[in-house]
């Protein structure tokens, strides 16, 4: 195994066009236990550490750019206001030491169902930021970028540089199932984004089928309840019936398996719970800051 290492991004993007199998490294905190178990033997690695644009973050008018290596531990700290989703998604990460060293790049280049990023990135409604050396940049919609499991859009001499989230016009959560508080891997996770700048609703499910997804369905019909009920307006509080009907088309959305974390079915139970509980955390979350109403959610 040859180890690359440039010093600049346009070495970087020149070794993946020489080595297009090389496998990209910064935080390693998935690559390197796929290696130590014999899982995974490429035939180059390419260290991206030394190029600092990869581990910056440029807050504009209405968009965050979110450099790739950008670790979980800066974005817990520094971006929790513009992107919130992605904050309390990144404090479900490992352990500190692993939120200290890995970043949204490394979820979007594994693509894992699994992956704690990906819900909150669906959510959200973000860009990702690619380049190659022969073809230059090109932004892939997160709608457009999973394929299948762990199979992403990128072409073989492509890096990922960094991500384009729009900054939060709404509240945003995300809630995680695994089988203990720490170091797990997500059996089934969610996220969910209100943006009443457009009076739409995004979410994101993770674990619970071959890619990372959306509940579109599900969406549409929260979107057409707040907006015909004049709740954007209100602030009133959603009823239960709605509250459920969302969380059942959202486990509707699922297409979960059986394997050692969790049942499909458990799976789909619990992502309709995570949707009525998160429906309800960011409603009101919504009214307060809208309508300075207080009291508990209810919906959840």
């Amino acid at each position: 195994m040859d180890f690359l290492r440039p010093a600049s991004w346009e070495e970087a993007l020149a070794a993946k066009a020489e080595h297009p199998t090389a496998v990209p490294i910064a935080g390693g905190t998935d690559v390197m236990v796929e290696i130590n178990f014999d899982h995974r033997r490429p035939e180059y690695l390419l260290d991206l550490n030394r190029i600092a644009d990869l581990g910056e973050w440029e807050v504009g008018e209405k968009t965050v750019r979110l450099g790739a290596s950008v670790p979980y531990t800066k974005i817990m700290e520094n971006l929790r206001a513009e992107l919130p989703g992605l904050a309390l998604a990144s404090h479900t990460v490992a352990s500190p030491q692993i939120r200290n060293r890995g970043g949204v790049g490394g979820n979007l280049g594994c693509a894992s169902p699994a992956g704690d990023a990906h819900p909150a990135l669906l959510s959200a409604g973000c860009e990702v930021e690619v380049e190659s050396a022969e073809r230059g940049v090109r932004m892939i919609p997160i709608d457009e970028f999973y394929l299948g499991v762990k199979r992403n859009a990128l072409q073989q001499d492509e890096l990922i540089r960094a991500v384009h989230l729009p900054k939060a016009d709404g509240p945003q959560q995300f809630s995680k199932v695994g089988t203990r508080n720490a170091m797990v891997i997500a059996v089934c996770a969610f996220g969910i984004a209100l943006h009443p700048e457009t009076r739409t609703v995004r979410t994101g499910i993770g674990s619970a089928a071959p890619t990372p997804v959306r509940a579109k369905e599900a969406e549409q019909f929260l979107a057409a309840a707040l907006d015909e009920g004049g709740f954007w307006e209100s602030g009133a509080p959603i009823p239960p019936s709605v509250a459920k009907q969302f969380a059942q088309l959202a486990s509707g959305a699922c297409n979960p398996i059986d394997d050692v974390r969790g049942s499909a079915k458990y799976r789909r139970h619990a992502v309709g719970i995570m949707a009525r509980r998160t429906l309800g955390w960011t409603w009101e979350s919504y009214r307060g800051n809208a309508h300075g109403t207080k009291g508990g959610a209810q919906c959840a």
